[in-house]
């Protein structure tokens, strides 16, 4: 298996003034770029940071910053195109509304996602489906206008609808 030469480096300069006045604050900034072996960018990226930078702790805070992007950006893609509609919603409310809002949205993903890990049934429809956000419509829609007696009693219902047959929970 070929695998492509990179090289990373990482700039960085302390006591950068965030703005052009004498009363500035003054941040600590580094930035990882990766080229390839003939000199093309494949990757940039900058921090900044209050902790001191020298050649021993740049390539820990620019990790760090770069895995802290990518859990950010996985968890909130999935949170805001996967169904759950998690969206900003500044302005919403006086005081504390927009952070409700927020944590409900968490708490729901928080749910569904252990159902996923305990409840065959649930687990089973999911995959049977072709998204998150196809499973919510399937539910918003079914929740509309038929009463089922419990989750269980849904999930079969959703299942034997999909698929004709009801799995072997044992």
């Amino acid at each position: 298996m070929w695998r492509q030469r990179l090289t990373e480096r990482y700039p960085f300069i302390n006591q950068v003034p965030l703005r052009n006045h004498d009363d500035a604050l003054h941040l600590n900034w580094c930035e990882l770029t990766v080229t390839d072996t003939k000199g093309k960018v494949v990757f940039r990226k900058a921090w900044v940071t209050s902790h001191h930078l020298h050649a021993g702790t740049v390539v820990v805070i620019a990790t760090v910053g770069r895995t802290r992007s990518k859990i950010e950006n996985e968890n909130n893609n999935v949170l805001k195109n996967q169904g759950d509609h998690f969206e900003h919603n500044f302005g919403h409310g006086k005081q504390h509304l927009a952070n409700l809002l927020a944590t409900l949205i968490v708490l729901a993903y928080l749910i569904h996602t252990t159902l996923d890990w305990i409840d065959v049934y649930y687990r089973t429809v999911r995959g049977l489906l072709p998204s998150r956000r196809t499973f919510f419509e399937h539910l918003r829609a079914l929740l509309q206008y038929l009463w089922f007696e419990s989750w269980d009693h849904l999930l079969k219902f959703m299942l034997n609808e999909l698929e004709g047959k009801i799995p072997d929970t044992g």
